[in-house]
């Protein structure tokens, strides 16, 4: 099917949509009164009513006769065999971020299209990562701690973001919000991608530079690459030791993007910082090395979507999903290109 081609709304009377995300508190953070209603504007739809994801032979049996699938975290992966009774399955409409998951090749060979709440993720992620750096450069978190502690310091030792030079590893939607959202902090940025446009360079007046470069020359360091087989470890311990002296690591993408042990070598010691959002392991296991280390702020992995974006996660696919009745384009696609180069996990 063409892009900006849908069926319309001339492919069934009534249109016919499945929601797999159980009901309960997660399911209330995307679908208020609201949103329920607007769903159920576009169609006849059938809500997860139990407390658990449909097995895969429950989720096979209920995607019959169904044209739009809203998924969400946790979905049963829609690999082929599950897609045996869904012949007139059109559209997934992914509620998180990475479709990899959940949407397999058995998807786009059928022609069903995808899109996801990936780019208001991504926003949200990218505004977490300004705010890690701000509250870690200025070490927000210790002089808050001390003042309650009932300690007025006597000189201070913080630093900003302005004038600061920036690398971005792996440039995709989250970076590219995360650059956008820099520009009032007049950075100099470095970009590692394998991929990125000239234009693009361009456009935010960046350049382009390999990891040993970004990691021995900037301040400051953000990690965004997807967690594919050849992201793993990328992040060395040759890498990390060659940071400039309190220079600042980020990582809101996935743990292990970083060999973490050699990370938590080079924290203890060399003088370099680490906002950690991600880990190798998560939950971070209770004593890990990491939560000894004092120039590390760990976060549980809550970098974005905040909570009051969940709403604005299902708004943003339901308009697509409007888009696709009508054979408009649609703003939150996923194709499979695109969907290759997400995180696994």
């Amino acid at each position: 099917m063409p892009k900006g081609q849908g069926k319309g709304r001339h492919m069934e009377n009534k249109i016919k949509i499945l929601v797999t995300m159980p009901e309960g508190e997660v399911f209330r953070t995307f679908f208020s009164e609201e949103n329920r209603s607007a769903l159920e504007a576009l169609g006849d739809v059938e809500w997860n009513r139990g407390s658990s994801q449909f097995t895969p032979e429950e989720l096979k049996e209920r995607l019959r006769g169904k044209n739009i699938c809203v998924t969400g975290w946790g979905c049963t992966p829609l690999e082929e065999e599950i897609l045996e009774n869904a012949a007139e399955l059109k559209l997934i409409a992914h509620t998180g971020g990475s479709v990899k998951p959940y949407v397999t090749d058995a998807v786009y060979d059928r022609g069903i299209r995808v899109v996801s709440g990936n780019k208001v993720f991504a926003e949200s992620v990218a505004e977490s990562v300004i705010a890690y750096a701000l509250s870690a450069l200025r070490d927000i978190p210790y002089y808050s701690r001390r003042l309650k502690e009932g300690h007025w310091p006597e000189r201070f030792q913080n630093r900003g973001l302005l004038d600061r030079s920036v690398g971005i590893v792996g440039y995709g939607m989250i970076s590219g919000y995360v650059v956008r959202m820099l520009q009032p902090f007049h950075n100099t940025i470095k970009v590692f991608s394998r991929h990125i446009k000239e234009q693009e360079l361009e456009k935010w007046g960046m350049q382009k530079a390999g990891l040993e470069e970004i990691f021995s020359c900037c301040d400051i360091i953000s990690i965004h690459s997807g967690m594919t087989k050849e992201n793993y470890h990328l992040i060395t311990e040759d890498l990390l030791r060659s940071m400039k002296p309190g220079a600042l690591l980020i990582n809101t993408a996935r743990g292990a993007i970083i060999d973490e042990e050699a990370l938590v070598r080079v924290l203890q010691e060399e003088d370099i910082y680490a906002v950690l959002d991600v880990y190798e392991t998560e939950p971070l296991p209770q004593g890990h090395p990491l939560t000894a280390c004092e120039r590390a702020l760990l976060m549980p992995h809550m970098g974005g979507p905040t909570i009051d974006r969940r709403l604005a996660v299902t708004k943003a696919v339901m308009r697509d999903m409007a888009r696709f009745l009508e054979g408009e384009e649609l703003d939150c696609e996923i194709d499979r290109a695109y969907a290759g180069k997400m995180s696994l996990f």
